[in-house]
């Protein structure tokens, strides 16, 4: 199985939501890392991707032969109280893959669970010819969330590769 993970924003080019003390850039970097790590060592071929412009991200996939494609990002909103992870996905088998990870991500981090939705409006998913998700692990504008997305990379890294992996067998 080849998969393509994305992490969401590119450094420096666009940072993405904020935090107090966070970029999503930098958390999605963490994150994009420590899930091939883990999805490489369940025998998956894995490609890290994060690049600025949405076109290169979905071209480097599609290079790659990738059956699955990941976008990993934070959410942000202007209220502070906003919680929970959501996933996006275009496709039926998208939709099949975004519950086996929403169910790993809510029920490991304990985070809200706010569904899973289709996302077929967004580039990466409209684009990409592998099944893909878009990951919205949780919120970086909620103090809460923000540290939890510090402190739990590790585990929300290990709950989207199990996801992957539930759903793959």
């Amino acid at each position: 199985m080849k998969i393509a993970v994305n992490g969401g924003h590119c450094p420096g080019k666009d940072n993405g939501a904020e935090g107090i003390c966070t970029r999503e850039a930098d958390i999605c970097r963490r994150l994009m890392e420590k899930t091939a790590g883990y999805l490489s060592a369940a025998g998956c071929e894995v490609i890290c991707v994060q690049e600025n412009e949405l076109a290169d991200i979905v071209a480097q996939s599609d290079q790659f032969g990738a059956d699955l494609f990941l976008s990993i990002h934070c959410n942000a909103a202007d209220n502070p109280a906003a919680h929970g992870t959501e996933i996006y996905f275009a496709s039926a088998e998208g939709m099949r893959l975004a519950i086996a990870v929403q169910k790993q991500l809510t029920l490991s981090l304990g985070t809200a669970n706010r569904g899973v939705k289709d996302g077929s409006w967004l580039y990466v998913l409209r684009n990409t010819e592998a099944i893909g998700i878009l990951v919205e692990t949780a919120f970086i504008s909620n103090p809460e969330e923000e540290q939890l997305l510090t402190e739990q990379s590790d585990g929300f890294s290990r709950a989207i590769a199990r996801g992957v992996t539930d759903y793959i067998c």
